[in-house]
């Protein structure tokens, strides 16, 4: 019997077939290496991820081609945008003692608060008073000062409970950096800078404008007639030599030291208290009440969105108290001095500024005010020559004292963030004699006295509001996001269940929770008694647990960062609404009624979820009251005096930015101190902690160092472990 027919040969199996098979061959290896994984424990687990690596699903395919190779080559990681992400927003590591610093602390409550008052009592009283009746809220100038002085007072308290906590340069710059991160911190400092530059530079213009007035403006004739007049957006007329010369002269005061710089300043702030005494005084004697009444246009001619608008535009007369926050590194006791003269400071401007209005708006009509020398042109008017002279004198007094502010306050805040690598290392030298940043300085008086030289005035003020305002902001979330943080040492510890760490153990060996290098040294039970429970800042409160249980799972701290995110945002949305929904929007009745009580939910709900959460309680320094309601509301009032500006300002504030991003990712972020921190190899220790479980056996928990987040960190149970 011959052979029977031979069998076909196998045909190969097709594409199809083949990467079916490799995808299962590839499934079932993954599989076989995670149960090899969970069985063998940490070092089969890393050999599992190593021997894994050449086959990953469809990541293989990337690796087919060049072309592929290449664009994952390109593509970000998952890791590296969260790395990224974490260096935006590290935040700054204070030293323990902050009470050490390379500068003079010499400067008394008293220096502090005459500081603050020349810094407001300025260039605010003596032009804004006028440029404001007459441009944007007539004789209503008034209700604009006491909501500007009232969301000041609200920022104020802000400043005063940050300065006190955190004695350091660097005004919110510096409180942002330590709460909030550091790419909000270098914005914030950014305009900042440029917020004292407008300052320094509109200021010195006012105090030329007013010196010209005594002599008849012949200054300005005669500058116009020699030099020329210019008719270009946004800058003067003419060249403003005389305000140039004027603050160079004070940059040069200003290097001599703090103690020279606050005794002129205790000199100008005397004489401009006494002028105001007169104006208040003269100014009632010849007060005229028709002045307010119909016939002249009544009382609120712009109506309430002038008074708005004007609000906005009067936060430049209360920049002062921040000069206090940013001197609070020289100050003798900045725990006691810088809150102290921050609310005398400013309820005596806020004061001065109420009833000068009032007598300005009195003596002459608002309508024929003159914006640039409003008081003085009102008492020639009324026929006392002498008196327009003497206002002229003493508010030249007054403006020297705000020039000296902002040229004493804007060289530190650069030092602050030159010192922490964020901006260029030059300016954090301080001269060994005068102890003073002497480069920080002359460079920025030069650029401001560029400022004063060309630029004008109005224009200056509105964007010096926007970045006033922007500042306040940031410094009342601050304040929020730290009075729920934890303090520096402490280690939260999530137990399961979500519940807090309990106290330790009261005994006569052990009146606090130690902490130890390794678990054979020591270990210290935890008191099992819930009824002695201190939950930690951050924490939900034991009220709310059981209608809130699902929040105990996070970490402290972490569910009031999400809700001040919240907050803000529902804050815009809602004033924007307000702002634009009647005018530019044209919204109808029915959806601007139910966007505004959407908004104005989502800001309650966010305000009460951070209300529900432990916070932190000091006696030892000042801590401004009813958080977080009082720094929610000047959230929102902020914000919404900044949508009232024009869109030419947020034009510019914009390029601003848009430059400040560039510095920052150009030099911030590679030369920033904290980067350099984390490159450097840190010395990692585990902490253990017995707590308490069932019948005699206890449950031990690895505690990672307070540097590191402590996320994550799984249980373990060791059986036979008695008490």
């Amino acid at each position: 019997m011959g052979p029977g027919p031979r069998p076909a040969p196998a045909l190969p199996p097709s594409p199809r077939r083949r990467s079916r098979a490799a995808a299962a061959a590839a499934a079932a290896a993954r599989s076989r290496a995670g149960e090899a994984r969970v069985g063998a424990g940490p070092s089969a687990t890393l050999a599992g991820l190593q021997a894994g690596s050449c086959c990953r699903g469809p990541f293989t395919l990337l690796r087919a081609g060049p072309t592929a190779s290449r664009m994952a080559r390109w593509l970000p990681r998952s890791t590296d945008l969260t790395r990224f992400c974490q260096k935006l927003n590290r935040v700054k590591t204070l030293e323990d003692d902050m009470m050490e610093t390379s500068f003079n602390r010499c400067l008394s409550t008293i220096d502090l608060t005459l500081l603050g008052i020349g810094g407001m009592v300025g260039s605010g009283l003596y032009v804004l008073t006028g440029t404001v009746a007459k441009e944007i809220a007539g004789p209503a100038v008034i209700v604009s000062f006491i909501i500007a002085g009232f969301a000041s007072l609200l920022a104020a308290l802000c400043y005063a409970e940050f300065g006190a906590r955190v004695p350091k340069t660097g005004s919110a710059y510096m409180f942002t950096y330590v709460s909030v991160g550091e790419i909000w911190a270098f914005l914030i400092g950014w305009n900042v800078l440029l917020e004292y530059m407008i300052g320094g530079a509109a200021v010195a213009r006012a105090w030329s404008g007013y010196l010209d007035s005594i002599f008849n403006h012949k200054i300005k004739n005669f500058t116009e007639t020699h030099v020329g007049a210019w008719q270009v957006p946004f800058l003067a007329r003419y060249p403003d030599f005389l305000a140039a010369a004027i603050l160079l002269v004070a940059t040069a005061f200003i290097s001599f030291g703090a103690k020279v710089s606050s005794w002129l300043n205790h000199v100008f702030s005397a004489i401009s208290m006494g002028v105001i005494l007169f104006i208040l005084i003269m100014g009632f004697v010849l007060a005229q009440p028709k002045n307010w009444s119909t016939q002249e246009g009544g009382f609120a001619p712009y109506g309430l969105s002038g008074i708005m608008a004007g609000t906005a535009t009067c936060f430049y007369a209360f920049v002062g108290f921040d000069v206090i926050a940013a001197s609070s590194e020289e100050a003798r006791n900045p725990q006691r001095a810088v809150p102290r003269a921050i609310a005398f400071s400013l309820g005596l401007a806020t004061g001065a500024y109420i009833l000068v209005s009032v007598v300005l708006t009195l003596m002459v009509p608002w309508h024929t005010l003159d914006p640039d020398s409003a008081l003085a042109d009102a008492f020639y008017r009324r026929g006392y020559a002498w008196a327009g002279f003497l206002v002229a004198a003493g508010s030249i007094c007054a403006m020297n004292t705000v020039l000296l502010s902002n040229l004493f306050s804007l060289p530190r805040i650069v030092y602050a963030m030159a010192e922490d690598g964020l901006f260029f290392q030059v300016f954090s030298r301080v001269h060994p004699r005068t102890q003073v940043p002497v480069i920080g300085i002359v460079v920025f008086g030069l650029l401001m006295a560029l400022l004063a030289l060309i630029f004008d005035l109005e224009a200056l003020v509105q964007f010096l509001s926007i970045g006033t305002l922007l500042a306040y902001t940031f410094v009342a979330a601050s304040i929020i996001v730290l009075r729920f943080q934890q303090q520096k040492g402490d280690v939260p510890v999530p137990v399961a269940g979500g519940q807090p760490n309990p106290e330790p153990h009261e005994g006569p060996s052990c009146s606090e929770l130690k902490e130890y290098e390794s678990f054979s040294d020591k270990l210290q039970l935890v008191d099992r008694d819930k009824s002695k429970e201190q939950r930690e800042p951050g924490q939900l409160k034991a009220a709310f647990e059981p209608y809130l249980e699902f929040l105990s799972d996070f970490y402290p701290g972490e569910v009031v960062t999400v809700a001040v995110v919240t907050l803000m945002v529902s804050a815009i949305c809602l004033c924007s609404i307000l702002v634009f929904g009647n005018t530019h929007l044209h919204l109808p009745t029915w959806s601007y009624s139910l966007l505004l009580v959407l908004f104005s939910l989502g800001f309650l709900l966010s305000l009460l979820l951070i209300w529900a959460h432990e916070q932190q309680h000091s006696t030892q320094t000042f801590q401004i009251p009813l958080v977080p309601l009082s720094p929610a509301l000047s959230i929102i009032l902020n914000i919404y005096l900044m949508l009232k500006l024009s869109y030419m300002t947020w034009l510019r504030f914009a390029i601003w930015l848009l430059l400040g991003l560039i510095v920052y990712f150009g030099y911030g972020i590679w030369h920033s101190k904290e980067n350099l921190r984390e490159s450097q190899p840190q010395r990692v220790s585990t902490r253990y902690v017995v707590f308490p479980g069932g019948s005699l056996e206890e449950r031990v928990q690895a505690v990672q160092p307070s540097s590191q987040p402590a996320t994550g960190l799984p249980d373990t149970d060791i059986d036979d472990c008695k008490r």
